[in-house]
């Protein structure tokens, strides 16, 4: 499976501004099975979502269930989304992160871990549930940004994956932490990892990109360089995954655990 991992800067608050240039980047683009977009690709990182956030049903959305039937491939990135709360009166907020299939079937995983340092707690939802996609024959987990900093719940386990996604909005004053944490993940999970980060500023943050794919060895297949908008495609590679897994399955002598605060 072919997958593109596109770096982009975004223009605050203005999802019509960014989704029109996210399509131009995905036209430019060569034949790929997966296109995958930062954290809150259309609006920037905004832990004050009112009056900025989309409804579930939005046009952002719309747009990638088109795109991606139009360029026959999938397409996964996060959007702030206002939807109901557990009385349905109260509004509520998720971050949430959609995986659309070439044919228009949407999933969704809802960003787990809040980053409180930066008050995202406060006006967001936490979702509770590992999302992990069936893909043209690889299994893919998704996950939000400061999942990235938890070991247990990116776990390798039920369900299990082979390709794990983590989209971000992160920092350049922590991006050695960022770089680090992806190889981790990847090594400990024997699978495949791809960090998809935003370049640029916002009210409140520089970020310089860093996004990269890397192996289950811990080594990097392809990175996009600092600072720079662009669009790097590497192919995740099954049978050398699984030969790998089989020859040394380090899964198989996992602890077992279980998760209580979910």
């Amino acid at each position: 499976m072919k997958l593109t991992i596109l770096q982009r800067d975004i223009v605050w608050g203005d999802p019509a501004v960014n989704v029109r240039r996210a399509d131009e980047a995905i036209d430019a683009l060569e034949d790929t099975d997966l296109i995958v977009l930062p954290e809150m690709f259309t609006t920037g990182f905004a832990t004050q979502p009112e009056g900025i956030a989309e409804s579930d049903d939005s046009g952002s959305l719309h747009w990638m269930i088109d795109k991606a039937r139009q360029r026959g491939c999938a397409i996964a990135g996060s959007i702030a989304v206002k939807t109901r709360g557990i009385d349905t009166q109260t509004p509520a907020y998720v971050n949430r992160f959609y995986f659309v299939k070439p044919a228009g079937e949407v999933t969704y995983y809802d960003k787990h871990h809040l980053f409180t340092y930066g008050g995202e707690d406060k006006c967001y939802t936490a979702g509770h549930r590992h999302v992990v996609v069936d893909y043209r024959g690889v299994r893919i987990a998704l996950f939000v940004c400061y999942d990235l900093r938890f070991p247990v719940w990116s776990r390798n386990s039920q369900p299990p994956y082979d390709l794990a996604l983590y989209v971000a909005s992160w920092p350049k004053s922590r991006i050695g932490a960022w770089s680090t944490l992806l190889k981790a993940r990847a090594i400990e999970n024997q699978c495949y990892v791809a960090g998809v980060n935003r370049i640029g500023i916002d009210p409140s943050c520089a970020y310089c990109g860093g996004s990269a794919v890397i192996d289950p060895y811990g080594a990097a297949v392809t990175s996009c360089p600092d600072d720079t908008e662009c669009a790097v495609s590497a192919e995740i590679d099954m049978a050398a995954l699984n030969a790998f897994r089989k020859k040394f399955p380090v899964l198989e002598d996992a602890d077992d655990y279980e998760l209580n605060n979910i």
